[in-house]
């Protein structure tokens, strides 16, 4: 696929760039990496597809674009969570509820970043992996923090519960939408009330567990 000569380069903005960006995920989304086309994303939009090279040369940018406009998403609000007020228990109900928020309105971009991801070519892979490697890290960072105030349990293996929290919160837009009455704030409060009832210090535990 040739790109025309007033292509502008990727990452920079433009007035429709939004737009265009919302119907690379729509597309991506609807029929995968490999179903999709930048024929498809033109349809959507209602225009040319050599239009669309303007944005972007081929669909692997596309899908580049899409995924690190959804990680950055993710990545910014954790961070501004992390290095705001509140007890670790509080930022930790605060991060799941903000990385589950986007299946509201952002959930194109949720799909294709978990389903189409390992698809995106080597450099651009590792830019994700970056991204995801750090809003890793603020949840551990948040975890660590409660340890050593004494809030969440000592010897607690931080990495752990971060990858499980992750996990979990990533498992839910297979489901979310098709468990009536399951809305973002009340799954985000019971995966929250999960985590820090086993995560809290000076929980007793069960008979069965002595």
């Amino acid at each position: 696929m040739s790109t025309v000569a007033t292509r502008r380069p990727a990452g920079t903005t433009h007035r429709r760039a939004p737009e265009i960006i919302e119907a690379a995920a729509r597309v991506f989304a609807e029929r995968g990496y490999h179903g999709a086309s930048t024929q498809a994303i033109a349809d959507v939009l209602g225009i040319r597809q050599a239009s669309l090279y303007y944005y972007f040369g081929s669909k692997e940018e596309a899908l580049t674009l899409v995924c690190m406009r959804g990680v950055e998403e993710f990545v910014e609000h954790a961070a501004a969570i992390g290095a705001g007020p509140g007890t670790a228990a509080e930022k930790v109900r605060a991060l799941v509820h903000s990385h589950l928020r986007p299946l509201v309105d952002r959930r194109d971009f949720v799909l294709v970043f978990l389903r189409e991801r390992h698809l995106l070519p080597d450099d651009s892979r590792r830019r994700v992996g970056r991204l995801s490697r750090r809003l890793e890290r603020i949840f551990q960072d948040v975890l660590e923090a409660g340890v050593r105030s004494g809030e969440l349990r000592p010897g607690l293996d931080c990495r752990l519960v971060t990858l499980a929290l992750l996990g979990m919160c990533n498992a839910a837009p297979a489901w979310y939408g098709k468990e009536p009455g399951a809305s973002i704030e009340r799954i985000a409060a019971e995966f929250a009330r999960l985590a820090i009832d086993g995560l809290a210090a000076g929980r007793s535990r069960s008979k069965g567990g002595r």
